[in-house]
């Protein structure tokens, strides 16, 4: 097992997004710079946050489920702002799909250990 949250293909994948979100949020309007981009760029970033939060407790499985649990719901709420983004023509249908995408692949990965937890659990040394 992995000895970091930050060695995590989950982790790595939803930072990379979270970074991918920041940069198409620049463009957004700056009437939008409280409400959409603040909130779309926050939800992203919960899910990394979520993610190292609930493996430093991967001993406990019911919590580390909890947590990435947690990290499924920002994962959603940053795919219903994309939406948001995308009806307020802020960004393409193109990006759109591509970051959702990514999202989905976070969601399955998370998905998995939500419902493995002891595959995630340290090894007693």
């Amino acid at each position: 097992m992995a000895g970091s949250f930050r060695d995590l293909t989950v982790f790595k994948k939803a930072f990379s997004l979270a970074m991918e979100v920041f940069e198409v949020t620049k463009k957004f309007p700056s009437d939008e710079k409280y409400a959409l981009t603040d909130q779309l760029r926050r939800s992203s970033r919960s899910v990394c946050r979520a993610i190292g939060e609930g493996y430093r407790k991967r001993q406990y499985p019911k919590h580390f489920s909890s947590k990435m649990s947690d990290a499924d719901m920002e994962n959603s709420e940053t795919q219903i702002s994309l939406d948001f983004a995308l009806a307020c023509q802020y960004i393409s249908e193109g990006e759109r799909n591509e970051l959702v995408v990514k999202s989905e692949e976070v969601g399955r990965m998370l998905n998995h250990m939500i419902e493995n937890p002891e595959k995630y659990k340290p090894r007693n040394k």
